[in-house]
């Protein structure tokens, strides 16, 4: 068992190519003998995005705080906020943009070995 603060968890850049003012901090997840899946926490901060990307499994999200858009390909945005889960289909390509002048910050669930 595990039990964490997210202001115990060290937030490092995101390391994906396309990505623009990104941080991600990792508080469950396979370092920690999560037999499934990972926790991993994004911030975004204004003026910031993911990169454009898909999985081949789905992806769960949970905003934790801000307003931003989920950004499918070919440009459609769909508005996302502070209380809002998303779920992203397997081959879905998406990203996350930042709308507001704070940051949005989502809980992202993954497998483990996706991490």
């Amino acid at each position: 068992m595990k039990i964490t603060r997210l202001e115990n968890v060290t937030a490092a850049p995101m390391a994906l190519e396309g990505a623009k003012d990104v941080l991600k901090q990792v508080p469950l997840g396979k370092a920690d003998g999560a037999p499934h899946y990972s926790f991993r926490v994004f911030t975004i901060l204004p003026g910031g995005h993911t990169p454009y990307h898909d999985h081949p499994f789905e992806h769960m999200n949970y905003f934790i705080a801000g307003e931003g858009a989920l950004v499918l390909e070919g440009g459609e945005e769909r508005p996302v906020r502070a209380g809002d889960f998303v779920l992203i289909h397997p081959g879905e390509r998406h990203r996350y943009r930042n709308t507001a002048a704070s940051d949005l910050v989502m809980i992202c669930a993954v497998p483990k070995e996706y991490e």
